[in-house]
């Protein structure tokens, strides 16, 4: 059975940062694309960014770009989001996703696996 757990979210100060983890089991993901999604209250759920199975060439969302960075660690099948300089609007659930291509997707279709999400709070 594929689990994606994320971890690290909280309440955080505006301007602060957080860095938010997806560990996975139960499938290696080293060889596929994984991405992060964000839902706010009351909003569609929007594409973060995303990376390639090489880590090369990542996507961001241009709400993120230059404040946020996506990275993995294939050895041990995991996937970051460092945030900072966190924003109000920032404030929603995190989600974690994975793939079954080799590359990347801006589209959440693009993903087949999912995490239970975690919350971040951007709130002075």
């Amino acid at each position: 059975q594929v689990q994606l757990v994320e971890s690290g979210g909280g309440l955080v100060q505006p301007g602060g940062s957080l860095r938010l983890s997806c560990a996975a089991s139960g499938r290696t993901f080293s060889s596929y694309a994984m991405g992060w999604f964000r839902q706010a209250p009351g909003k569609e759920r929007e594409f973060v960014a995303a990376i390639n199975w090489s880590g090369i060439s990542p996507s961001y969302a241009d709400s993120v770009k230059g404040r946020f960075t996506i990275s993995r660690d294939n050895a041990k099948n995991t996937m970051f989001l460092q945030m900072n300089s966190l924003k109000p609007e920032d404030t929603a659930v995190y989600y974690c996703a994975g793939s079954i291509h080799t590359y990347w997707s801006r589209s959440g279709s693009g993903y087949e696996y999912w995490g239970q999400g975690t919350q971040v709070t951007v709130s002075s």
